[in-house]
């Protein structure tokens, strides 16, 4: 898997575990794994969810965005503090 990373631009991958107690458990156990990546692109947005519009068949990329909206219980794209954006992702586990 590749991302859309431009020479001399930084990027980000962030991983975590979200926990949360549940009614009749003792013990708090992550129930959702988040997964955010972050860039400095400002120029190429991604479209928010459910605007998606697949590559053309013989395309070698532009399908990261399907992948994720298959895979994840939820997803959005956010404002990166100072430039850019994040892609956040979120899976039940």
């Amino acid at each position: 898997m590749t991302h859309g990373r431009v020479p001399g631009r930084d990027f980000e991958l962030r991983l975590a575990t979200l926990s949360y107690a549940h009614a009749g458990i003792d013990a708090v156990r992550p129930t959702t794994l988040r997964i955010e990546v972050a860039d400095t692109r400002t120029e190429k947005r991604p479209p928010q969810r459910g605007t998606l519009a697949p590559p053309p068949p013989d395309s070698e990329t532009g399908r990261g965005l399907f992948l994720v909206a298959a895979l994840a219980t939820s997803w959005t794209v956010l404002d990166r503090p100072r430039v850019g954006k994040i892609v956040r992702a979120e899976l039940d586990l």
